[in-house]
């Protein structure tokens, strides 16, 4: 069975930084893309970020380049995502999510038709101004 389960949400002043943690199991890690999605309040669901497991590759969406760092611990099947410089507007609730197939996984990120096979129930981040 596939988990994907997501820890290290909080509240946080705006300008602080935090650590979200995914744990996946149940599939072949080095073979999956992972990436994080959140979901504000009222708002549609948005990609955040993804990792190519493979290879390492990252991608982020442009509101959070350079604010947030995603990677992965193969040997732990783990992947983070580090926020720095939170903003209020960063406030929703995070998840983790997992695909096999690199490009859908990327054009989900980014919006697109597609979704992701798995998904975890998500970690709340609350960043106050």
């Amino acid at each position: 069975e596939v988990q994907l389960v997501e820890s290290g949400g909080g509240l946080v002043q705006a300008g602080g930084s935090l650590r979200l943690s995914c744990a996946a199991s149940g599939f072949t890690f080095e073979t999956y893309a992972i990436g994080w999605f959140r979901q504000a309040p009222g708002k549609e669901r948005e990609g955040v970020s993804l990792i190519s497991i493979g290879d390492n590759t990252t991608y982020y969406v442009d509101s959070v380049r350079d604010r947030f760092t995603i990677s992965s611990d193969n040997a732990k099947r783990t992947v983070y995502l580090q926020m720095n410089s939170l903003k209020p507007e960063d406030t929703a609730v995070y998840y983790c999510a997992a695909d096999p197939y690199i490009p859908y996984a990327i054009a989900t990120l980014r919006g697109g038709p597609y979704d992701m096979d798995h998904w975890g129930k998500g970690t709340l981040v609350t960043v106050s101004s």
